[in-house]
C-alpha cells in the first residue's frame, strides 16, 4: 500500500457481540464527551476533536441518534463521487460524524488503485484528535478488519447471559486474530455499581482463563429511562441530560479513555485503513 505520512489520531473501535446492547448510543455519547471533556492537567487547552464514523454496515444509527439526515456518506467516496472531506458533517455538539451505508461492504472489493486513492483521501480527517468507529454488532471479517485497524477496542456489552456470552465471542475473535490485542470493557443497563463489577470481573476472568489476555474495565452505564428519551427525541443523552448518572458514567470512561497514550508504532487514519484493507484479503 505504500508509506504514508503518520497521524497522531487515536482510533477507537467500539463494538459488541451481539445487537441492541447501546453499542451506537455509546458510541456517539462518548465522542461528544471527548468532544466536550476539560483535562484538570491543563484546563486552558483546546478541545479534543472528534470525529464519529458509522462503519455499522446496514444499520446507519449514528446519524439517526443525532437527529441527522446525511446527504452522502462514506459510499460516494469509495465510487469516487465526493472527497471524505465533503462528507464530514459538523455537529453542534461539537463532534463531526461520517454516515455509514449498507455498500460500505464494497471495501472488501475495491482494486488497490482504488484503496489507495482512498487512504490519499484521509489527510482531511487527520485534524481529529479521536476517531471512534462504530462498528457492525457481531462477528464478521469487517468488524475484526475494523478493529485489527484501530489503537484499542471497546467491547459493549450488558448484565444479560446472552450479551456476555456473545461478548466472550467478540473477544474470543479477536484475540485469536491479533497479535497484540488491545481490550477494553464496557458493561452497559447495570442496576448498580456492584452489578457492572461483578459482570466485568466474569469476563475478564474468563478471559484470562481460556485466552491468557488481559481485558480493562474502563467503566459502566446505568440502566435509566433518560436514554429511551433521548432516542426518541434523536439528542444523545449527555447533551439532554448532562448531569445525569448515565452522563457521569460516559464522563468517567471518557477520562479514562484520555489517560490512555497511544502508542508511537501506530500511524493513525492511514495505518488504519491500511491494515483494514489488509485484512480483508
Amino acid at each position: 500500500m505504500g508509506d504514508y505520512p503518520q497521524s497522531q489520531t487515536k482510533i477507537i473501535a467500539v463494538t459488541s457481540g451481539k445487537g441492541g446492547v447501546g453499542k451506537s448510543n455509546f458510541a456517539v455519547n462518548l465522542g461528544i464527551t471527548l468532544a466536550n471533556i476539560k483535562d484538570p492537567r491543563n484546563p486552558d487547552a483546546p478541545k479534543k476533536k472528534v470525529v464519529v464514523m458509522d462503519a455499522d454496515l446496514g444499520l446507519a444509527n449514528v446519524n439517526v441518534l443525532m437527529g441527522i439526515i446525511p446527504k452522502y456518506n462514506l459510499l460516494h467516496v469509495l465510487r469516487g463521487q465526493k472527497k471524505i472531506s465533503e462528507i464530514i458533517i459538523k455537529t453542534d455538539l461539537g463532534i463531526d460524524i461520517i454516515g455509514g451505508a449498507s455498500g460500505f461492504s464494497q471495501l472488501a472489493n475495491l482494486s488497490d488503485d482504488e484503496k489507495n486513492n482512498f487512504i490519499n483521501e484521509l489527510k482531511d480527517i487527520s485534524y481529529a484528535d479521536y476517531m471512534i468507529v462504530d462498528t457492525s454488532a457481531g462477528i464478521s471479517s469487517n468488524v475484526i478488519s475494523f478493529v485489527l485497524a484501530a489503537h484499542e477496542t471497546i467491547v459493549v456489552t450488558t448484565p444479560e447471559p446472552t450479551s456476555i456470552t456473545d461478548a466472550y465471542g467478540i473477544i474470543k475473535s479477536i484475540v485469536v486474530e491479533s497479535e497484540i490485542p488491545n481490550i477494553k470493557l464496557v458493561i452497559n443497563r447495570v442496576r448498580s455499581a456492584s452489578e457492572g463489577s461483578k459482570v466485568a470481573k466474569k469476563i475478564i476472568d474468563i478471559a484470562s482463563q481460556f485466552l491468557s489476555v488481559k481485558i480493562e474495565n474502563i467503566g459502566y452505564i446505568y440502566d435509566d429511562p433518560i436514554v429511551s428519551e433521548s432516542v426518541r427525541r434523536q439528542i444523545p443523552f449527555v447533551a439532554m441530560a448532562p448531569k445525569s448518572n448515565i452522563a457521569l458514567c460516559v464522563n468517567h470512561i471518557a477520562r479514562r479513555i484520555m489517560n490512555i497514550e497511544v502508542p508511537e508504532e501506530h500511524s493513525g487514519f492511514r495505518k488504519f485503513f491500511s491494515t483494514m484493507f489488509s485484512a480483508k484479503e
